[in-house]
């Protein structure tokens, strides 16, 4: 691992970062997107990352989310963490999708439909340990918490 990627790591699981980040990081990444035309995610630097185009929970109007995620590429599938920085609460973007699991996202320039499923039990279990070997500061986000962090798997739509 390279000694950037560790420091950024580190950062990102910090107390600080969790206050700060969920201001910064998707208002920065959304402005980049649209001005890129949807091929450039500036967090995707660190990680992969996606916008989720879901409907409101309540309001059903479009919701446009830069997410992080990891890919299962040999499933054509998408895991999103609902950590939320590693803040109390789960993340709006959480609500939506279980509401409305039928959504989209803007994945390396293209737009895929997409079905999300919360996952529960055994599969829950096998992604969090794959989410943790992926971004370790997953694990302090949940020590954090007194909840569970929501996970979801993303599968294409037809």
């Amino acid at each position: 691992m390279s000694p950037v990627l560790r420091l950024v790591q580190k950062v990102s699981s910090t107390c600080t970062f969790a206050k700060v980040a969920p201001y910064v990081v998707p208002a920065v990444d959304r402005a980049v997107h649209r001005l890129t035309g949807g091929r450039v995610l500036l967090s995707a630097r660190m990680l992969p990352g996606v916008v989720l185009i879901s409907r409101g929970a309540r309001s059903g109007l479009p919701r446009r989310t830069p997410l992080a995620c990891m890919a299962e590429e040999r499933t054509g599938t998408w895991i999103l963490v609902g950590s939320n920085f590693g803040r109390p609460g789960h993340p709006a973007w959480t609500g939506n999708l279980l509401k409305h699991p039928e959504a989209e996202i803007s994945w390396r320039g293209s737009d895929v439909p997409v079905r999300a499923r919360l996952l529960g039990g055994t599969e829950r279990q096998a992604a969090w340990q794959a989410v943790l070997t992926f971004w370790p500061p997953y694990a302090a986000y949940q020590a954090r918490v007194d909840r569970e962090i929501r996970l979801f798997r993303l599968e294409r739509r037809k």
